[in-house]
Protein backbone atom coordinates (compact mmCIF):
# COMPACT_ATOMS: atom_id res chain seq x y z
CA UNK A 1 0.00 0.00 0.00
CA UNK A 2 1.32 3.59 -0.84
CA UNK A 3 2.00 5.45 1.84
CA UNK A 4 1.67 8.76 0.65
CA UNK A 5 -1.73 7.88 -0.56
CA UNK A 6 -2.74 6.45 2.75
CA UNK A 7 -1.16 9.78 3.87
CA UNK A 8 -3.42 11.81 1.47
CA UNK A 9 -6.45 10.18 2.53
CA UNK A 10 -5.90 10.98 5.98
CA UNK A 11 -4.69 14.79 5.57
CA UNK A 12 -8.26 14.57 3.55
CA UNK A 13 -10.01 13.47 6.05
CA UNK A 14 -8.78 15.95 8.32
CA UNK A 15 -9.00 18.99 6.47
CA UNK A 16 -12.50 18.18 5.32
CA UNK A 17 -11.47 19.86 1.41
CA UNK A 18 -9.40 18.00 -0.96
CA UNK A 19 -8.42 21.90 -1.55
CA UNK A 20 -7.21 22.31 2.22
CA UNK A 21 -5.41 19.14 2.46
CA UNK A 22 -3.46 20.36 -0.94
CA UNK A 23 -2.06 23.35 0.66
CA UNK A 24 -1.16 21.20 3.74
CA UNK A 25 0.61 18.39 1.44
CA UNK A 26 2.17 21.70 -0.85
CA UNK A 27 0.80 19.70 -4.03
CA UNK A 28 -2.17 20.93 -6.35
CA UNK A 29 -5.17 19.87 -5.52
CA UNK A 30 -4.96 17.80 -8.98
CA UNK A 31 -2.24 15.36 -7.17
CA UNK A 32 -4.18 14.79 -4.64
CA UNK A 33 -7.37 13.52 -6.20
CA UNK A 34 -5.46 11.11 -8.29
CA UNK A 35 -3.99 9.86 -5.05
CA UNK A 36 -7.59 9.02 -3.39
CA UNK A 37 -8.38 7.60 -6.77
CA UNK A 38 -5.34 5.36 -6.87
CA UNK A 39 -5.81 3.84 -3.49
CA UNK A 40 -9.79 4.04 -3.83
CA UNK A 41 -9.09 1.86 -7.00
CA UNK A 42 -6.67 -0.52 -4.66
CA UNK A 43 -8.90 -0.70 -2.06
CA UNK A 44 -12.28 -0.99 -4.21
CA UNK A 45 -14.44 1.04 -2.50
CA UNK A 46 -15.11 4.73 -2.11
CA UNK A 47 -13.73 6.54 0.45
CA UNK A 48 -15.11 10.34 0.02
CA UNK A 49 -18.53 11.77 -1.09
CA UNK A 50 -17.87 15.32 -2.37
CA UNK A 51 -20.63 18.15 -1.89
CA UNK A 52 -20.91 21.86 -1.66
CA UNK A 53 -19.45 21.12 2.49
CA UNK A 54 -16.35 19.64 1.07
CA UNK A 55 -15.03 16.41 0.95
CA UNK A 56 -16.83 13.73 3.31
CA UNK A 57 -15.91 10.05 4.50
CA UNK A 58 -18.47 7.44 3.51
CA UNK A 59 -19.05 4.75 5.56
CA UNK A 60 -16.26 3.01 4.04
CA UNK A 61 -14.07 5.42 4.21
CA UNK A 62 -14.89 6.08 7.90
CA UNK A 63 -13.96 2.24 8.43
CA UNK A 64 -10.64 3.16 6.81
CA UNK A 65 -9.53 5.60 8.38
CA UNK A 66 -8.13 4.88 12.06
CA UNK A 67 -6.28 1.96 10.42
CA UNK A 68 -4.84 4.38 7.99
CA UNK A 69 -3.45 6.40 11.23
CA UNK A 70 -1.93 3.42 12.28
CA UNK A 71 -0.46 2.08 9.28
CA UNK A 72 1.26 5.29 8.96
CA UNK A 73 2.22 5.48 13.02
CA UNK A 74 3.62 1.66 11.88
CA UNK A 75 5.47 3.14 8.91
CA UNK A 76 7.16 5.78 10.72
CA UNK A 77 8.40 3.62 12.91
CA UNK A 78 9.64 2.08 10.63
CA UNK A 79 11.78 4.71 8.97
CA UNK A 80 13.05 5.63 12.57
CA UNK A 81 14.54 2.45 13.48
CA UNK A 82 17.38 3.41 10.76
CA UNK A 83 17.51 6.78 10.23
CA UNK A 84 20.21 8.26 11.11
CA UNK A 85 19.56 10.11 14.70
CA UNK A 86 16.11 8.36 15.35
CA UNK A 87 17.10 4.86 15.62
CA UNK A 88 18.31 3.66 19.22
CA UNK A 89 22.02 2.59 19.89
CA UNK A 90 22.08 -0.95 20.51
CA UNK A 91 24.63 -2.08 22.72
CA UNK A 92 25.69 -5.15 23.91
CA UNK A 93 26.75 -6.38 27.50
CA UNK A 94 27.48 -9.85 28.69
CA UNK A 95 24.56 -9.57 31.94
CA UNK A 96 22.80 -6.87 32.84
CA UNK A 97 23.35 -6.94 36.29
CA UNK A 98 27.00 -6.35 36.06
CA UNK A 99 29.22 -3.58 36.33
CA UNK A 100 28.79 -3.19 32.62
CA UNK A 101 24.90 -2.48 32.80
CA UNK A 102 25.95 -0.19 35.02
CA UNK A 103 28.27 1.99 32.99
CA UNK A 104 25.62 1.59 30.55
CA UNK A 105 23.18 3.94 32.94
CA UNK A 106 25.94 6.41 33.41
CA UNK A 107 25.80 7.06 30.01
CA UNK A 108 21.75 7.39 29.77
CA UNK A 109 21.92 9.72 32.59
CA UNK A 110 24.08 11.95 30.74
CA UNK A 111 22.59 11.65 27.55
CA UNK A 112 18.58 11.45 28.45
CA UNK A 113 17.50 11.79 25.12
CA UNK A 114 19.36 8.89 23.45
CA UNK A 115 17.25 6.27 22.72
CA UNK A 116 19.16 2.85 23.74
CA UNK A 117 18.35 -1.03 23.20
CA UNK A 118 20.56 -3.01 25.24
CA UNK A 119 20.82 -6.47 24.25
CA UNK A 120 23.15 -9.63 25.76
CA UNK A 121 24.91 -12.00 23.24
CA UNK A 122 26.37 -15.03 24.04
CA UNK A 123 29.79 -14.35 23.54
CA UNK A 124 32.62 -13.00 22.01
CA UNK A 125 32.83 -14.43 18.40
CA UNK A 126 29.00 -14.00 18.55
CA UNK A 127 29.35 -9.96 19.73
CA UNK A 128 32.36 -9.18 17.53
CA UNK A 129 30.17 -10.83 14.46
CA UNK A 130 27.23 -8.93 15.33
CA UNK A 131 29.05 -5.42 15.35
CA UNK A 132 30.67 -6.30 12.10
CA UNK A 133 27.18 -7.53 10.29
CA UNK A 134 25.83 -4.18 11.87
CA UNK A 135 23.20 -5.98 13.99
CA UNK A 136 24.58 -3.91 17.09
CA UNK A 137 26.16 -0.51 17.35
CA UNK A 138 28.97 -1.29 19.98
CA UNK A 139 29.62 -4.08 22.60
CA UNK A 140 31.79 -4.31 26.02
CA UNK A 141 34.44 -7.24 25.59
CA UNK A 142 37.87 -8.46 26.36
CA UNK A 143 38.26 -7.90 22.93
CA UNK A 144 38.91 -10.99 21.51
CA UNK A 145 39.67 -15.25 22.46
CA UNK A 146 43.35 -16.09 22.35
CA UNK A 147 44.84 -16.13 19.25
CA UNK A 148 42.30 -14.21 17.11
CA UNK A 149 42.20 -10.92 15.88
CA UNK A 150 39.72 -8.04 15.58
CA UNK A 151 37.77 -7.98 11.99
CA UNK A 152 39.08 -5.45 9.64
CA UNK A 153 36.98 -2.10 10.29
CA UNK A 154 36.50 -3.15 14.00
CA UNK A 155 38.07 -1.17 16.78
CA UNK A 156 38.81 -1.22 20.19
CA UNK A 157 39.13 1.40 23.14
CA UNK A 158 39.80 0.48 26.51
CA UNK A 159 36.88 1.92 28.97
CA UNK A 160 36.86 0.45 32.55
CA UNK A 161 39.69 -2.10 34.53
CA UNK A 162 37.11 -3.85 36.64
CA UNK A 163 39.25 -5.20 39.69
CA UNK A 164 38.67 -8.73 41.62
CA UNK A 165 37.32 -9.78 44.75
CA UNK A 166 37.76 -12.88 46.37
CA UNK A 167 34.18 -13.83 47.46
CA UNK A 168 33.98 -15.84 50.62
CA UNK A 169 31.28 -17.23 53.44
CA UNK A 170 32.11 -16.63 57.48
CA UNK A 171 34.03 -19.57 57.32
CA UNK A 172 36.50 -19.84 54.95
CA UNK A 173 40.15 -19.56 55.57
CA UNK A 174 40.60 -15.58 53.66
CA UNK A 175 36.88 -14.52 55.15
CA UNK A 176 38.51 -12.42 58.10
CA UNK A 177 41.80 -11.31 55.86
CA UNK A 178 41.98 -7.39 54.72
CA UNK A 179 43.07 -8.14 51.10
CA UNK A 180 44.84 -11.37 49.61
CA UNK A 181 47.71 -11.91 47.14
CA UNK A 182 46.22 -14.08 44.45
CA UNK A 183 49.39 -16.46 45.03
CA UNK A 184 47.72 -17.01 48.26
CA UNK A 185 44.93 -18.84 46.37
CA UNK A 186 47.23 -21.22 45.03
CA UNK A 187 46.01 -24.80 45.56
CA UNK A 188 42.31 -23.26 46.44
CA UNK A 189 39.57 -24.11 44.73
CA UNK A 190 37.00 -21.26 43.14
CA UNK A 191 34.01 -22.49 41.94
CA UNK A 192 32.73 -20.94 39.00
CA UNK A 193 29.75 -22.65 37.39
CA UNK A 194 28.63 -20.21 34.91
CA UNK A 195 32.22 -20.71 33.75
CA UNK A 196 31.38 -21.76 30.11
CA UNK A 197 34.55 -23.26 27.50
CA UNK A 198 34.55 -21.11 24.70
CA UNK A 199 33.80 -18.04 26.37
CA UNK A 200 36.18 -14.91 26.81
CA UNK A 201 35.61 -14.96 30.52
CA UNK A 202 36.28 -18.99 30.75
CA UNK A 203 39.61 -17.79 29.00
CA UNK A 204 40.10 -15.21 31.60
CA UNK A 205 40.22 -17.29 34.28
CA UNK A 206 41.69 -20.35 32.99
CA UNK A 207 44.72 -18.07 32.24
CA UNK A 208 44.55 -16.19 35.83
CA UNK A 209 44.32 -19.51 37.50
CA UNK A 210 47.68 -20.61 35.27
CA UNK A 211 49.50 -17.94 36.33
CA UNK A 212 48.78 -18.45 40.05
CA UNK A 213 48.40 -22.18 40.46
CA UNK A 214 44.86 -21.85 41.19
CA UNK A 215 41.59 -24.07 40.65
CA UNK A 216 38.83 -22.89 38.57
CA UNK A 217 35.99 -25.67 39.44
CA UNK A 218 33.56 -25.23 36.50
CA UNK A 219 31.37 -28.49 37.41
CA UNK A 220 28.03 -28.10 38.47
CA UNK A 221 24.52 -26.60 36.71
CA UNK A 222 24.77 -23.13 36.83
CA UNK A 223 21.66 -22.36 38.54
CA UNK A 224 21.86 -18.41 39.18
CA UNK A 225 23.71 -15.65 41.94
CA UNK A 226 21.45 -16.47 44.72
CA UNK A 227 21.83 -20.66 44.60
CA UNK A 228 25.99 -19.78 44.29
CA UNK A 229 26.10 -17.29 46.84
CA UNK A 230 24.05 -19.86 49.30
CA UNK A 231 25.99 -22.48 48.68
CA UNK A 232 29.61 -20.13 49.33
CA UNK A 233 27.61 -18.93 52.11
CA UNK A 234 27.49 -22.19 54.13
CA UNK A 235 31.35 -23.49 52.99
CA UNK A 236 34.70 -23.07 54.38
CA UNK A 237 36.27 -24.39 51.26
CA UNK A 238 34.31 -22.85 48.37
CA UNK A 239 34.93 -18.97 47.49
CA UNK A 240 34.33 -17.32 44.00
CA UNK A 241 35.17 -14.66 42.31
CA UNK A 242 33.61 -11.43 41.97
CA UNK A 243 34.21 -7.93 40.11
CA UNK A 244 34.61 -4.94 42.44
CA UNK A 245 31.41 -3.02 41.20
CA UNK A 246 28.92 -5.79 40.46
CA UNK A 247 25.86 -5.25 42.69
CA UNK A 248 25.30 -7.99 44.85
CA UNK A 249 22.51 -8.35 47.16
CA UNK A 250 22.40 -11.16 49.99
CA UNK A 251 20.10 -12.62 53.24
CA UNK A 252 21.80 -10.76 56.15
CA UNK A 253 22.59 -13.98 57.69
CA UNK A 254 24.74 -14.91 55.10
CA UNK A 255 27.55 -12.57 56.14
CA UNK A 256 29.45 -13.20 53.17
CA UNK A 257 32.60 -10.89 52.48
CA UNK A 258 34.40 -9.71 49.64
CA UNK A 259 38.05 -9.40 50.17
CA UNK A 260 40.08 -7.10 47.51
CA UNK A 261 42.82 -8.95 45.79
CA UNK A 262 46.49 -7.24 45.63
CA UNK A 263 49.92 -7.65 44.69
CA UNK A 264 48.82 -8.03 41.59
CA UNK A 265 45.65 -6.63 40.97
CA UNK A 266 43.79 -9.10 38.48
CA UNK A 267 41.45 -6.30 36.68
CA UNK A 268 39.04 -7.75 34.04
CA UNK A 269 39.44 -5.77 31.04
CA UNK A 270 36.49 -4.57 28.87
CA UNK A 271 36.71 -2.46 25.79
CA UNK A 272 34.20 -0.85 23.84
CA UNK A 273 34.33 -2.09 20.37
CA UNK A 274 32.23 -1.15 17.30
CA UNK A 275 32.89 -0.81 13.53
CA UNK A 276 34.38 2.34 11.99
CA UNK A 277 32.06 3.28 9.21
CA UNK A 278 29.17 3.07 11.71
CA UNK A 279 27.38 6.74 11.36
CA UNK A 280 25.69 6.24 14.15
CA UNK A 281 25.28 9.82 15.80
CA UNK A 282 24.84 8.42 19.73
CA UNK A 283 28.08 5.89 18.87
CA UNK A 284 30.41 9.24 19.03
CA UNK A 285 28.91 10.63 22.04
CA UNK A 286 28.84 6.95 23.75
CA UNK A 287 32.84 6.52 23.37
CA UNK A 288 33.52 10.15 24.51
CA UNK A 289 31.58 9.28 27.44
CA UNK A 290 33.41 6.45 28.27
CA UNK A 291 36.76 7.22 27.55
CA UNK A 292 37.11 10.56 29.13
CA UNK A 293 36.02 9.19 32.98
CA UNK A 294 38.71 6.14 31.95
CA UNK A 295 42.08 6.69 33.87
CA UNK A 296 44.06 4.87 32.09
CA UNK A 297 45.85 1.29 32.85
CA UNK A 298 49.01 1.83 35.17
CA UNK A 299 51.82 0.13 34.20
CA UNK A 300 52.73 -2.04 36.83
CA UNK A 301 50.67 -3.67 39.84
CA UNK A 302 47.85 -4.98 37.84
CA UNK A 303 47.79 -8.49 35.98
CA UNK A 304 45.71 -9.42 33.19
CA UNK A 305 46.69 -11.86 30.02
CA UNK A 306 48.19 -10.39 27.61
CA UNK A 307 45.20 -11.36 24.76
CA UNK A 308 42.79 -9.16 25.96
CA UNK A 309 45.10 -5.99 24.42
CA UNK A 310 43.66 -5.57 20.64
CA UNK A 311 46.25 -6.71 18.22
CA UNK A 312 46.19 -4.81 14.80
CA UNK A 313 43.79 -6.48 12.00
Amino acid sequence: MDVTAVRTFVTVADAGQFQEAAIALTVTPQAVSKRVAALEGELGVQLFTRDARGARLTIDGQAFLPHARAFLQAAERAADSVRPGSRALRVDVIGRRLSLAGLLRGFHLAHPATALDVVTLFDSDAAIAAVQAGTIDATFRAVTMPGRRLPHGVEATAVFDEPLHLFTGPGHEFADAPAISPAQLAGHRIWMPGNMPGTEWAAYYDELAAAFGIVIDPVGPDFGIEPLLDTIAGSTKLATFVSEQTPLVWPAGHDLRRIPLKDPMPVYPHFLIWRTDNPHPALGALRSHLTSAYPGRPGSGIWTPAWTRPAPA
